[in-house]
């Protein structure tokens, strides 16, 4: 009974749904010296981990800062200078001019006559694609005729 356990933990430890409590059990029944053959391959693995989790680093770490050098004062000074221009550019921003409405820049007479050429314009336009329809028609009648032979 206890082996089919184990080896439904073991399944379950692969798919990663066991629970702490589960993977505890597991490390404890391999540390055990009667494993069943098939399942000796797992024992290495869940021996470590048992002898893993009671490494501890002992090597005592020195707290003192140690001087940067030329190089961590230069990157000091720049971000100072660049955040210095910055907040210059800042002061002396002038934002560009509110724009100024075609009332404003053109007389009445010159409004009405681009507002004229405009609509010559438009009205040239259509007649160009009214000959483009006449054009399409004129392709689809003699579809017509070119696949009936």
């Amino acid at each position: 009974m206890e082996l089919d356990k184990i080896e439904k933990l073991v399944e379950k430890y692969f798919t990663a749904t066991t629970t702490v409590a589960e993977e505890k059990m597991l490390r404890e029944y391999f540390l055990r010296e009667d494993i069943p053959a098939h399942l000796e391959q797992y024992a290495p693995m869940f021996q470590y981990f048992a002898s893993a989790k009671e490494e501890r680093f002992t090597k005592q770490l020195a707290l003192t800062q140690e001087s940067k050098g030329i190089r961590g004062n230069f990157y000091k000074w720049a971000s100072i200078a660049a955040v210095a221009v910055f907040t210059i550019g800042l002061y002396f921003y002038n934002p560009t001019p509110k724009p100024i409405s075609l009332a404003d820049e053109y007389t009445q007479e010159e409004i009405a006559s681009a507002q004229e050429a405009l609509a010559l314009l438009a009205m040239n336009f259509n007649k160009g694609t009214e000959q483009l329809y006449h054009l399409e028609e004129f392709e689809k009648n003699t579809s017509k005729f070119l696949t009936k032979e």
